[in-house]
């Protein structure tokens, strides 16, 4: 099962709660075969190791292919800018220019050239890293400074570790909001849930991710409903109008905060929320048993 962890904005408590609901169900796993997975996918600014303290001992350079120009077979006929969509190639006079900053990495201008004359080079946009956290296996990707696209370093840290699951429980930490680096990462999971606040800010954008998840992607969705106590009842009112079943509640705690501030995972500054997150993930467990038996 894969679990993708999402908030429809920052500093919701995403990464609080997917860290411990990880320790947490790792912990009532045992054995390599129920080994848990767990990818940070907020790859622009990841930051679940500090949380989770892996031994990283595996790093590969990732990115996309972009096209390079062989002048001696170009004719300068112009078809590789015409197939390209986002404009990454231009040809000009006698000259070819290639913009690596606007290149989806799609193919189309080498399969098109008559001449045979481009071929492809890794263009790095960034890292991966893995390597065990305690009996989680840990890995997250890192958009290198300067690029502007963070979905080519997800889906490919995705596909390097899922491909593999081997029907082990998965939680994946997505980046807030609503972009395209969040579609992707909530792509082919089996639940989504969601971290919010409830505030006004909070209920918006939960709104606008609820939209996303379920929505447009169809995906089943539920919510943790995090500082509860502060605020209004606009998330409340919201999920039982939409009947999204909130699976938990962490209320505001100084404790929390001050833990959370140290590094510290919420469920060993608490203990006793252990069972709470091992609750959530059985709740989650039986609504995705229960979609999959209805469909």
């Amino acid at each position: 099962m894969i679990i993708a962890v999402a908030s429809g904005k920052g500093g919701t408590g995403k990464t609080t709660v997917a860290t411990s609901l990880a320790a947490s169900v790792a912990e009532r796993e045992s054995g390599d075969q129920g080994k848990l997975l767990f990818l940070d996918c907020d790859v622009e600014e990841p930051n679940a190791a500090l949380f989770l303290k892996p031994e990283l001992d595996s790093c590969q350079e990732v990115g996309i292919l972009i096209p390079e120009v062989d002048l001696a077979k170009c004719t300068y006929c112009g078809r590789c800018a015409e197939v390209c969509v986002w404009h990454a190639i231009a040809v000009v006079g006698e000259k070819v220019l290639v913009f690596p900053e606007l290149c989806h990495g799609c193919g189309s201008c080498t399969l098109n050239c008559p001449e045979d004359a481009i071929y492809e080079v890794l263009n790095v946009m960034g890292t991966l890293e893995s390597g065990p956290a305690g009996p989680i296996d840990f890995a997250h990707g890192t958009m290198d400074v300067g690029q502007a696209m963070s979905v080519p370093i997800i889906s490919q840290l995705k596909k390097k570790h899922l491909s593999a699951q081997d029907g082990r429980v998965a939680i994946l930490d997505a980046q807030p909001g609503t972009s395209c680096p969040v579609v992707e990462t909530m792509r082919d999971v089996d639940f989504v849930l969601m971290v919010t606040e409830p505030t006004p800010f909070g209920l918006h954008d939960l709104r606008l991710a609820v939209q996303v998840a379920r929505d447009e992607l169809g995906l089943p969705v539920g919510v943790v409903v995090n500082r509860d106590g502060i605020g209004d009842e606009g998330v409340e009112a919201y999920c039982a109008e939409e009947e999204i079943p909130i699976l938990m509640r962490i209320p505001l705690d100084r404790q929390i905060a001050e833990a959370i501030a140290e590094g510290r995972l919420l469920v060993e500054a608490m203990p006793e929320y252990r069972g709470a997150f091992q609750d959530l993930y059985g709740q989650i467990a039986q609504l995705v048993a229960e979609r999959k038996g209805s469909g």
